[in-house]
């Protein structure tokens, strides 16, 4: 009788990039997210639920440059809050919302193509001066600040949506307003 492999098709190798095997839903989480920034309306940026709510604006602005957050988790060993930084150009459309998110969508996902493991597996570290919120390997980062981040706060702009009585994309399965292509 001939021995067959007893290893899963689904674990993967050495030789595997680190970007393919703790990012293979970059580009689908990347796309679930386009979705719903390109429904965001013109003309809505200071409507917001609640008076403690960030506005549309706001929330949409920050998912669009939330890609230039996981630049920063690759290119640095920190990010410190409190550092000056360059003020970033302002985004109040759609357009341009999606204009900056797939800009910086398409670097982090060059530059995580090229991370290595060691890279990968380095600390990063988020802090407020002195004050060190995080630190943890520079891919758990990513993933948790990063892509689990973004999808926080897409699900946050779907209740905004749903509120305004937009339709509200699919993202893991169908939407009340929009099933997945099949």
């Amino acid at each position: 009788m001939p021995k067959t492999s007893t290893k899963p098709k689904s674990q993967s190798t050495n030789k595997e990039s680190p970007f393919a095997v703790l990012f293979p839903d970059f580009d689908s989480e990347m796309a679930a997210t386009r979705r719903m920034l390109e429904r965001v309306p013109n003309g809505k940026n200071d409507w917001r639920p609640h008076a403690k709510s960030r506005s549309l604006g706001e929330l949409a602005g920050h998912i669009a440059q939330l890609p230039g957050f996981g630049i920063a988790m690759v290119t640095t060993d920190e990010l410190d809050f409190l550092a000056p930084r360059p003020p970033e150009p302002p985004v109040t459309t759609t357009a341009e919302r999606l204009k900056r998110f797939d800009e910086l969508g398409a670097h982090l996902r060059g530059l995580l193509q090229q991370m290595t493991r060691e890279q990968g597996a380095r600390d990063w570290i988020l802090r407020a001066g002195e004050r060190v919120f995080a630190k943890s390997p520079r891919t758990s980062a990513l993933r948790s600040a990063f892509l689990t981040h973004t999808a926080h706060h897409r699900a946050q702009l779907g209740v905004y949506l749903r509120l305004l009585d937009v339709p509200v994309p699919w993202t893991y399965g169908g939407s009340a307003d929009e099933a997945p292509p099949m």
